[in-house]
């Protein structure tokens, strides 16, 4: 990507945003001006950065990833031909010291200065396939629905409990969980429609879906992950997003015994992970002589179920890399062995 020129940083708020502009080495060339955050305001927006000679070729806008408050104005300049960047909030933020005033104005600045000293390192923002953004908001409701599921079952078996039966209530709630059963195999429908629907997307769960363990969910999310993180994401690169790859923790004379995952990342489909890892040790022979050897060896429960689930997750991501479904029996040949091995074999004859 060739160096821009100019950087704008844009910060969200939900009625308004406000952008400010500036030029490397550092300064801020355009002071911030404020924003109605709608469709019909965002011509004006052009406008301004028409009217300060900051064009599409040579500018670059960014700003922070603030849910639905900043998708209308991404695809809108996105649909005009801008550069823009989407970034973490707790990245920027952690790319300043936390002193002085924070207003739109100054964040608008601060966000321009992070584009400028960090430009080197963004990635342009693409709008999902409408498909798959159909597929994340489907497995997102469906997250919400399990929440709520789950806060019923909670408050029935408390008022089962109770000394004082109250039958309505307890009624209430044994039909809230019938109607959010009802719409969750709704929404489990939809979502194998969307991918049966797709000849690409229909491949790609379909070869999941033979990995043992994983359930349409699962794939789902897979999906949804492997196209949101980056073109071609490699398994350490997915595992390090989802929070289950452990890293070294140490600083100074403080040191940690073992390495650690962070548990950050998308937690509904690192939860679907674990719930497949615990499958996996009950129900697949391998996993499970392999569970028993590690808490013998006296690893943690939890650690081999995290190890568990970083296989599972390097599985899917060699069936999906290689095309091919998984195969049972098959077994990974180090190539130098392999080559002596045939090389032997040659010298006998």
């Amino acid at each position: 990507m060739q160096r821009p020129r100019s950087y704008v940083g844009i910060d969200i708020a939900s009625e308004t945003f406000t952008a400010a502009a500036g030029v490397e080495p550092w300064r801020l060339t355009v002071k911030p001006q404020q924003f109605a955050n709608q469709l019909d305001s965002f011509p004006q927006f052009v406008g301004w950065l028409q009217e300060h000679s900051l064009e599409r070729e040579t500018t670059m806008l960014c700003m922070e990833s603030t849910g639905v408050y900043g998708e209308a104005l991404a695809y809108f300049l996105h649909a005009n031909g801008y550069r823009l960047a989407v970034e973490p909030p707790l990245k920027v933020k952690r790319a300043f010291k936390p002193h002085g005033p924070k207003t739109d104005p100054v964040d608008s600045q601060q966000i321009a200065e992070y584009a400028c000293r960090h430009w080197d390192e963004l990635s342009l923002w693409q709008p999902n396939r409408e498909i798959l953004e159909q597929i994340k908001v489907l497995l997102n409701t469906r997250e919400q629905f399990v929440v709520q599921s789950t806060a019923h079952q909670n408050a029935l078996k408390a008022l089962k409990r109770k000394v004082v039966r109250t039958p309505l209530a307890e009624q209430v709630h044994v039909e809230a969980l019938l109607q959010i059963k009802k719409h969750l195999h709704t929404l489990e429908a939809e979502i194998r429609r969307l991918i049966d629907q797709d000849p690409t997307f229909g491949q790609m769960v379909g070869l999941l879906l033979t990995v043992p363990g994983v359930g349409l969910l699962l794939a789902a999310h897979f999906l949804v992950t492997f196209h949101a993180t980056s073109p071609h994401p490699t398994y350490k690169q997915l595992a390090s997003h989802l929070g289950i790859c452990p890293h070294e923790h140490s600083s100074g004379s403080s040191k940690h015994p073992h390495s650690v995952s962070r548990r950050f990342g998308p937690a509904a489909m690192r939860r679907l992970l674990y719930l497949a890892s615990l499958s996996l040790r009950t129900h697949q022979p391998d996993f499970r002589r392999y569970f028993e050897r590690k808490v013998a060896q006296g690893k943690p429960k939890q650690l081999v179920l995290n190890n568990i689930a970083n296989k599972l997750l390097k599985i899917m991501c060699a069936v999906l890399r290689n095309h091919s479904p998984y195969i049972p029996e098959y077994r990974s040949v180090n190539p130098f062995l392999l080559r002596k091995a045939l090389t032997m074999s040659s010298y006998s004859q």
